[in-house]
Order: C-alpha cells, then structure tokens, then sequence
C-alpha cells in the first residue's frame, strides 16, 4: 500500500452497448481506517482547489448498525461518512504515514431530516470539504480542522465542522503510557452490564444498546462492546468517538422516551479519552424542562434568564486536561434492572421557534468529565408527516 498520497486510478470502460460510462467502487479500506469492505462508504475523492476537496460517499439502504427507521437514514450515517474523510484526507491529501493516530478534538453537525429520506435505492452523497487552520510538526501534519457541506443529489443535506489531530506513534505512546498497547486496552474493558430496552433508544437489537440502566433517572453506564463488528471494527485503546456519539444520540431518545424524535445537530468537545478498564456514566438533562433550571429556549437554542448563554466556540483539546472540570463521581453501587418510568404531567419538553428539543449530555469517568455535548432533536411526527 502505497503512503505517498496516491489514490489508485481506476479507469472507467468505453460507453459501448449497455456498459456504465463509469464505475462506482469504494476507496481502499486501508484508507478510512476499517478492516471490514463492507464499512467502507466513501467512493472516490478529489482536490478541487488547495485544501478544497469534494467526497463521494454511498449509503445503503440497511446498514447492519446505522439501521433506517420509520424510512429515514440514521444520522450517525452522516457522522461515520465524515468520520471516514479524517483518515482519507490525512493520507492522501496531507501525506500521514500510516500507523499516526487521529484524534478527534472538537466536532459539530447539523442536518435537515427531510433529506434522510430512504428511497428504493442506495443514497449518493457529496461532501465538499474545506481544510483550514492547518498544523505541522516537522513538515508532518499535526492538525487541521475541516469545514464539511453535505448534499444529497444536489438537495443540501447538512453542514459539519471537525477538527482532529494526528500523532507519530512515539508520540502517542508517550502519551498515552500504559494505555497505549490496544489489544491489552481491551483486554481489561469492564465487563458489558445490561441493556436499557431497545426500543427506548430507538433501536431493534440488544447487541446495538449502548447504555446501561442505574438507579438515577437520565443516568447510565456505557456499555462498551469490544466484540462489536461496528464500533470495534479494529483493536483501539480508548472508547471510539463513534462509540461515544452514539450513546449521546441514545440518551437524548431515552431521556426523551416515549416521545419519537431524530437528533438533527450536536456539538462536543472532546477533553479526555475515555479509558476501558473503567465505568464510564452518561447523563442527559433535556433543556427546558422544569429540573433541567434552564430559561426560556431563543430560537437560536441559547439559554436564557437562568440558563448559561450560547456556548463561546471550540476549545483545543489535544488530548491534555488543562481545561476539564472535575465532578463528583456519584458511581451507583450497583447497576439495578430497569424499571420503567412514567413521564409526569407538565414534563413534556419545550421546544425553541424553529421546533427543536434541545438536551444535554454528558460522559462522566473517575471523576472527570469527557465530554459534554449539545444535542437537538425534532419530534419525528413533524418529520414523516404522521404518527410514528
């Protein structure tokens, strides 16, 4: 495999009789960091101007994980789609040898649901990228944030800003000390704990539960899979950032239970890695309500009167603690059987002018905090038009 940032031609036949005028093939696997064909979705690539690239990506119809409901995409689709272009990028465009470890340090997204629409066939997507705020370190890239738009048959889809860094592996051993070794990593993950109900988290299976109950209302343990054919599609040493988002987009469904509703934006920043050899907590607040102490909703989603004000911006991470905040641990003795609980009168959301639900979700380990994402979801009623 080739490291110099080549991708592999692959010339299309001549338009004679029925053959295609092109041929549609997904990109090397190597090169977004999966071993499984089968996860790869981006299809080709290409630099349009300096630091300007366009993605080809198809979605199919029924991924084994990011699974359609109620005839739309999963939005984690989206998420992985960008995901993917991390590694593409760094190596084709930005020469990273193989073997560097990227990081993600901050991320946003925001997408229109109507444009998740599943149809009879697969989904052709196009995202064109904007790479700014570039970092070397000895002409090798460091960091680099890319500015992402996302369309669907030339429909806008969504928007999307991620910026990650990229590390030598001495420099992430240093790093990382005794967790830097990804197999024995896994082998002291905690042991899975019990599913919540699927369905409250707007899933079909089990196996694709990522929470855990407690004895806290909004409050559950991550479960953390390391057999799971998705997420651990590869040996790592921390918990995947896919993992971590996908448990941000089941706790606003569960919080928000038994309400339907879509997670259509969020926006995180990453300030620690989330180690496997211990529990990690995962509480959501749904804004607006009466216990969450927030004020009135803006239509730009800030809060006001006795919320906190619209957050400033992303902050580097890059993997130091210089700006985590300490929380009590508050870790359960015990990880009980879920009971059900009954929404009480007066306990339904608000939501903003522009009809969103808006929670907030936070990743809780040893004491310390993760991450803290802002997640907005819309009722999926407003969404398909019926009641779902």
């Amino acid at each position: 495999m080739s490291t110099t940032g080549q991708l592999p031609k692959f010339p299309a036949p001549a338009a004679a009789g029925p053959s295609p005028r092109t041929l549609t093939t997904t990109v090397p696997k190597e090169y977004v960091h999966k071993t499984a064909l089968s996860e790869v979705l981006l299809t080709s690539w290409q630099e349009t101007a300096p630091d300007v690239h366009t993605v080809t990506a198809e979605w199919p119809r029924a991924h084994t994980f990011y699974s359609s409901r109620n005839r739309l995409h999963d939005p984690l689709l989206l998420i992985e789609t960008i995901r993917q272009t991390i590694p593409l990028l760094s190596h084709l465009a930005y020469n990273v040898p193989f073997g560097h470890q990227l990081i993600w340090d901050h991320f946003t997204y925001s997408l229109v649901p109507e444009a998740l629409r599943t149809e009879t066939a697969p989904t052709e997507i196009e995202l064109r990228i904007a790479c700014s705020d570039i970092k070397r370190r000895k002409d090798t890239l460091s960091a680099l944030t890319m500015d992402v738009e996302a369309t669907r048959n030339g429909v806008h889809l969504g928007t999307a800003v991620a910026r990650f860094t990229s590390h030598a592996p001495a420099i992430y051993r240093r790093l990382r000390g005794e967790y830097s070794d990804a197999r024995e990593a896994m082998a002291r993950a905690v042991p899975l704990p019990p599913p919540v109900a699927p369905h409250r988290v707007a899933r079909e299976q089990f196996e694709s539960v990522m929470l855990s109950p407690t004895d806290t209302r909004n409050r559950w343990q991550l479960r953390t899979d390391t057999t799971h054919p998705v997420i651990f599609d590869h040996p790592v040493d921390h918990a995947p950032g896919m993992l971590l988002l996908e448990a941000a987009h089941q706790a606003v469904h569960a919080a928000l239970h038994p309400m339907e509703v879509i997670p259509v934006g969020l926006s995180t920043v990453f300030t620690r890695y989330a180690e496997l050899d211990a529990p990690c907590w995962i509480e959501a607040t749904v804004l607006g309500r009466p216990e969450a102490g927030a004020g009135k909703m803006t239509k730009s989603g800030s809060e006001t009167e006795a919320g906190t004000g619209p957050e400033t911006g992303a902050r580097a991470a890059t993997g130091a603690a210089d700006s985590q905040a300490e929380v009590p641990a508050r870790v359960p003795s015990r990880v009980p059987v879920e009971v059900p609980i009954e929404d009480t009168a007066g306990d339904t959301p608000q939501t903003d002018d522009d009809g969103l639900i808006h929670t907030r979700v936070t990743a809780l380990q040893n004491g310390h905090e993760l991450f803290t994402a802002r997640v907005t979801a819309r009722p999926l009623e407003s969404v398909t038009g019926r009641d779902s």
